[in-house]
């Protein structure tokens, strides 16, 4: 997540403009965004724009809130945490009432900072970094931490998968593997599984041979790749080259790798698992709806991210309606009320902004991602 102050601006303008802290004109409601929409990780910025552009759009055909339409500002912020907060500071002069965003957890905690003595509302739909909501009172996440993650793969390892033995390769450079890695760890321990190897390499490599060899020499149950899904698509393409016969295991940036690989790999991550937020399965009718219009209008299968943002956008538009304002205070205190049915399931938030909500556990097979099991929120 990762220099200089160029932004790549893309606008959206579903309708006009409002703010409760910089009144420019109350003819709409100014809702701001922000991700790495260029560079390494624009595909998961460009899935959560689809998703929020999708939201937006819905609410303004229904008429809005408040009767008034919504106004999307998003800026590229490329991953960056100095780009991400001179894009806050470009949204607050814009007068926008609260920030979607952003998407990686080094840029979302260094705005965070930033929002939270403003007092902004703000709601990373992605961000799992464990401190990002320690920052304020007005700092939220509709995704799970990397903390919960960790501990659901270790009960799920032995619980489903029998796992006595474990092993992980682990991203040194990456907050988001490193604190899954730690609670998967600590979690393991409490269920008798031994971990009998961990490995790690940094953010740029490409070649993990070495220490999948490693990893092979000991022979584990499961391999933890705590990784997202392009580079866990490589892992674990050389992780069957070496010879490792282990189940692979995965956090919710698993979603996608199918395709980050080429159909005749499928079967490199047959029986493989990852926690989510929800499953192409599920036939609530609000979930099959928005896999429905999204396919139509992308052309692609939406991914976590994706339902994320979108689940995000009407947790803000239930939270100015309960408000029935957008000032800053009142819309805070509205969205630490939320009780929602959305897309990824029914959300509420803990003392601590963070969702309270089930995990999906998702069998990759034949290409397909197929619901496991519900784990409920304790």
């Amino acid at each position: 997540m990762k220099k200089i102050i160029t932004f790549l601006t893309t606008i959206f303008i579903l309708t006009g403009c409002g703010d409760s802290n910089v009144q420019q004109d109350n003819s709409s409601i100014k809702i701001g965004g922000m991700g790495p929409l260029t560079g390494s990780a624009a595909i998961y910025g460009t899935s959560i724009e689809n998703g929020a552009k999708l939201a937006f759009e819905e609410i303004n055909s229904n008429g809005g809130v408040l009767g008034k339409k919504l106004e999307y500002i998003s800026l590229d912020e490329k991953a960056d945490p100095i780009e991400a907060v001179n894009a806050y500071n470009k949204l607050i002069d814009s007068g926008v009432s609260a920030i979607i965003g952003s998407v990686t957890s080094k840029s979302t905690l260094a705005v965070a900072e930033i929002a939270s003595q403003d007092g902004i509302p703000m709601i990373t739909p992605t961000a799992t970094q464990i401190d990002i909501t320690k920052e304020g009172s007005s700092v939220f996440r509709t995704c799970f931490t990397d903390p919960y993650q960790g501990s659901v793969l270790a009960k799920f390892s032995k619980d489903k998968l029998n796992a006595k033995t474990a092993a992980i390769l682990v991203n040194t450079s990456s907050d988001y593997s490193d604190g899954i890695t730690k609670a998967f760890i600590t979690q393991a321990n409490k269920e008798g599984i031994t971990i009998v190897a961990k490995e790690g390499y940094s953010e740029n490599d490409k070649d993990f041979k070495a220490q999948l060899t490693k990893i092979k020499g000991e022979n584990p149950d499961v391999l933890m790749i705590p990784e997202y899904y392009e580079q866990s698509a490589l892992i674990a393409t050389q992780a069957r080259e070496v010879g490792i016969k282990s189940t692979f295991i995965g956090p919710d940036g698993w979603d996608g790798i199918i395709k980050a690989l080429d159909p005749s790999a499928y079967t490199t991550v047959d029986n493989s698992y990852f926690t989510n937020h929800y499953s192409s399965e599920d036939q609530n009718e609000r979930l099959q709806a928005f896999l429905t219009k999204y396919r139509d209008t992308y052309k692609e299968e939406p991914t976590a991210f994706s339902a994320l943002a979108y689940d995000t956008v009407y947790v803000l538009k239930s939270a100015i309606e309960s408000a029935n304002s957008v000032d800053k205070n009142e819309l805070v205190e509205a969205i630490k009320k939320t009780d929602l049915d959305g897309i990824t399931g029914h959300l509420t938030f803990d003392k601590n902004n963070n969702p309270v909500k089930a995990v999906t556990l998702i069998k990759v097979k034949d290409g397909k991602y197929i619901f496991d099991s519900l784990v409920e929120t304790k």
